[in-house]
This record gives C-alpha cells, structure tokens and sequence, in this order.
C-alpha cells in the first residue's frame, strides 16, 4: 500500500476528503432547514386555528408586525379607497397570468390597512393597467390575516402597480398613513358584487424536499468515500497480481529463455 503515499494519491485522497466533508456539511444545512420547515409550520397552524382579533392588537402604524403573527386572522372595519388600488402584477395561478388587487381600507382613525382583496385573472401586458371590479363605497367589515411586508426592489410602487406588496413602499405615494404589513382577505361583509379570487392558504403539511436533499448529500459523501476506497484496492490489486506473476517459475523460464537467446 505504499503507494497511496505517492504524490498522486495523497492529493486524490485529500479531494476526496474534502468533498465528503463538504457535501456532509451540506446534509447538515439541509436538515437545519427542514427543521425550521416543520418549526415554521407548526407557528402557521397554531396562527391559523387562532380566534380573530381585532387587527389594532396585531398592526401599528409605521411598524413591522411581528413576524410571529403572520397568518393571525384580525377583524378591520373602515371604508374602501378604491382610487389608490394597487396593482401586484404577475401573479399566476394554475398557470394563468393574473394580478392581486391591493386596496387600503381607511379606518376610523385616518389611516389605512393595506388589504390584498385577490387575484384576478388577466394578461400581464407591461404598463397597462387592467380593468378592476371596483370596491364598494361602504363601511366594511374585513377578516382577513397578517402578512409581513415584502422586501428588495420589487416593492417599489410605480403609476400604483408594484411586482409585491409592501406598507413602507406604498406609504410613499398614499397621501395617509398605514398600518405596517397588509391583510390578506378572507372575508368582507357586505359581499362585494364581484368577489375575487381567494387568498391561497400556506400548506402547513408540507415539509419540502429537504430530508431527501439532504440523504442525497449525505450518499454523494459516503460514495466519494467509498469510490476512492475501490479504486486503492483496485490499484493494489494490480500490482499484487503484476508482483505475482513476476515471481512465478513460469516467468522465471520465460526469462531464462530469453536470456539464452540473446547470447
């Protein structure tokens, strides 16, 4: 086996090593992430099964909900401002191209909620902005559940149309304040004439693929391992079998033939 302290050896059994421990690291993040999975759906089914609330006792003006009560289910009651509705372009559902409607929802105290009302199917044609069921102009009544704001450049609010929604950037061109985060609809009271779509709710069952990525991580280690393994008993097979034969009488004779030859 002294072979595997040749230069050659050395070097493919430290890139061995260092993949095996690479893709054990990688295992491991995986199932870290499969643990805040099952950790975050335990919290989404304990918010989903909560009684609602008012959303004063969840929602502030100017400030982040705690990300903990995401998908509470709060009760607001205010009035439609459908001529600041915003548009989130290019939503698909099913594989049909559609936009959520978000319209604020002015409270008694003068500011808003910023409350994603549905989907609506549509063509997502760049500027233009589609034809929207218009909100009613009466008092409402709204349940619906927390959602935190978005983040990145996809917020920004351009001509009232924005890629996500969030309560910092529609602050911005909404001449109120708002309260931090937005509600997603579950239910308003008057029905409006034409609902829209409904709010698809978080799969709390669903645990993603991360167990088998990580097995799958953890197989590509142990393979390494395992191939650099065969391949050392393989070479040292050979040289075994190449010893072996150099040392039979058999080709001791050969050789002492062609020793006779050559003289």
């Amino acid at each position: 086996m002294r072979f595997l302290l040749s230069r050659r050896w050395l070097l493919f059994a430290l890139t061995v090593a260092a993949l095996a421990w690479g893709a054990s690291l990688l295992g491991q993040w995986q199932f870290h992430r499969l643990d805040d999975r099952r950790a975050e759906n335990k919290r989404v089914a304990h918010n989903l099964a909560q009684p609602p609330v008012p959303f004063e006792d969840l929602l502030r003006v100017g400030a982040a909900p705690d990300p903990d009560d995401e998908w509470r289910e709060v009760v607001v009651h205010g009035t439609w401002d459908d001529a600041h509705t915003i548009v989130v372009k290019y939503r698909t559902r099913d594989g049909a191209a559609g936009v959520d409607v978000v319209t604020p929802l002015r409270t008694a105290d003068g500011a808003a909620v910023l409350v994603d009302r549905g989907w609506l199917g549509t063509a997502n044609v760049g500027g233009d902005r589609p034809d929207l069921p218009a909100a009613g102009t009466d008092p409402v009544t709204v349940l619906g559940w927390v959602r935190v704001d978005g983040t990145g450049g996809s917020t920004t609010v351009t001509d009232l149309a924005t890629r996500a929604i969030s309560s910092r950037a529609a602050a911005k061109v909404l001449p109120y304040p708002l309260y931090g985060g937005f509600v997603d609809l579950h239910t308003e009271s008057p029905t409006p004439a034409r609902p829209l779509a409904a709010t698809d709710l978080p799969d709390d069952k669903s645990e993603g693929p991360h167990f088998f990525y990580g097995l799958q991580w953890w197989f590509f280690g142990v393979l390494a391992v395992f191939g650099f393994g065969y391949l050392a008993y393989d070479e040292w097979r050979r040289a075994r079998e190449e010893r072996e034969l150099s040392e039979s009488p058999e080709h001791a004779a050969v050789d002492g033939q062609h020793d006779a030859g050559d003289e």
